[in-house]
């Protein structure tokens, strides 16, 4: 599960700008353990603060900067067993991606291929028949989530589809 993604070094002794992609923030507590994206094994955080918009973290055995240049853009992860429980009716990502969506009449309108984080709320990107439908996640559309069935019930707001033709 991404915690962050590398934008740059940052000095000359291996810290790395970290933009944050988590709530838990204990994530980059020293002594946790982080995935660099394409690395095999995990490394531990020696340190980490925050810096203007992003936190600045050191890794174990990232001692220069030119041990980190070729990093960014990667992704800093941990293992999904290790995912901090959520609340009620809070969801990550990859529990909603390929949810079969439907209306609470039975309409099926598609399955949520991808998530986007925006100010204002999340919103669901649908592909099903009516093409790509982006559905805002708020409670007024989205009714129910049943992660055991794999199904979303929503209530539909005008203007949310397409014809299905277009």
């Amino acid at each position: 599960m991404v915690v962050g993604r590398i934008r740059a070094p940052h000095g000359v002794r291996g810290e790395l700008r970290v933009e944050v992609m988590t709530d838990f923030m204990e994530r980059f507590a020293p002594g946790s353990r982080l995935f660099v994206e394409r690395e095999e094994e995990s490394r531990q955080v020696e340190a980490a603060r925050p810096h203007k918009d992003v936190m600045l973290v050191k890794l174990e055995g990232l001692d220069r900067r030119s041990d980190v240049e070729t990093l960014r853009g990667r992704y800093l992860l941990v293992p999904r067993g290790e995912a901090m429980p959520l609340p009620p009716d809070e969801y990550y990502e990859d529990e909603l991606v390929g949810l079969r969506v439907e209306t609470a009449a039975g309409e099926w309108l598609g399955e949520v291929v991808e998530v986007w984080w925006t100010d204002a709320n999340e919103v669901y990107v649908l592909q099903g028949p009516y093409g790509e439908v982006l559905l805002p996640a708020i409670a007024d559309v989205v009714r129910e989530v049943d992660l055991e069935a794999r199904k979303m019930i929503v209530t539909l707001l005008p203007g949310l589809l397409p014809a299905k033709d277009e």
